[in-house]
């Protein structure tokens, strides 16, 4: 990897090193519904990317509203689809990750990663023709062999594990699809739906609005570095690597979480769940290791 690539490589790691940490603000917030966490992540993270976007990024703005200016009714109509729908995904995406965080376990929240660019890779095989060779199809029958040996131990956990790690690749799926607009137009847009499809469930849901400074001060935290922040650096990040090697970046996150439950938070690992995780890990070498080789050879050459 040249030099010049070095800072995009390092801000690829850095943001899903951040998520990796994400646990424990959310684990500081326990005391509250998960409902009422999503509510405020939601809409603090509104207002500051809303502020971030109009502020430096006007002529992104003006290059998507000509691009849809563009578009006949029919074209339109699936953009506004997708949007919906990758909203609807997202938002449930973050609100069982909370939730499996605060009430399930921490290991399952982290697991979904693990399993998620799988996931999207097989989605993308089935719903978007993509390609996979009898490689990756190997590394997917090993993960899955994985998800069964965990359903073993506790179905519960690995239940969730599945679902979030859905939810967040068939958003990612239909992200893919929306080639033509900036990304993090995109997202703030998805944002703002997801308050408009909340605000009906916070105003017959909610109680008082929270007066505790150490709510208020963990919500910002969530919503600016564990939500903003490291989109930016992943969508910074794809302008000078590719998508392919930011797929093996995002095991990044899990490690570290990982870590964060059996380091920080004392949760307990069963063998069962050891050789679980074990196969996972085969499979994704397995899954990424045409990219793992040319990393070798290009080290090797340069050595």
């Amino acid at each position: 990897m040249g030099k010049s690539n070095l800072r995009y490589f390092f801000a690829g790691v850095l943001s899903f090193a951040i998520w990796g940490f994400f646990s424990i603000p959310l684990r500081n917030l326990k005391s509250f519904p998960s409902q009422e966490i999503l509510y405020y992540r939601i809409f603090t993270s509104m207002v500051f990317l809303w502020i971030a976007i109009l502020v430096f990024r006007k002529k992104q703005i003006k290059k998507d509203l000509d691009y849809l200016s563009g578009l006949g009714r029919k074209e339109k109509r699936v953009v506004g689809l997708q949007l919906l729908a990758s909203t609807v995904l997202l938002t449930s995406n973050w609100y069982t990750y909370i939730y499996a965080v605060n009430n399930v376990s921490l290991q399952s929240a982290a697991f979904a990663y693990m399993v998620c660019p799988l996931i999207t890779a097989f989605g993308g095989f089935v719903l978007l023709k993509e390609h996979l060779s009898r490689l990756k199809l190997i590394s997917l029958a090993i993960a899955l062999l994985s998800i069964i040996l965990l359903a073993t131990g506790s179905f519960v956990e690995v239940m969730w594990s599945v679902v979030i790690a859905s939810l967040y690749a068939f958003y990612l799926i239909i992200q893919r699809k929306m080639q033509h607009l900036d990304k993090l137009n995109v997202l703030a847009v998805q944002i703002g739906l997801a308050v408009l499809l909340m605000l009906p469930f916070y105003f017959f849901q909610h109680g008082d609005v929270p007066s505790s400074s150490w709510f208020w001060g963990n919500i910002i935290v969530v919503a600016v570095l564990f939500t903003i922040i490291p989109l930016f650096l992943s969508l910074y990040a794809l302008i000078g690597i590719p998508s392919s090697t930011l797929g093996i970046i995002i095991y990044t996150n899990p490690i570290i979480a990982f870590t964060v439950a059996i380091l920080y938070f004392n949760e307990h690992v069963d063998s069962n769940k050891l050789l679980a995780y074990l196969l996972l890990l085969i499979s994704v070498i397995v899954f990424n290791w045409s990219i793992l080789k040319d990393i070798l050879t290009f080290k090797k050459k340069n050595i």
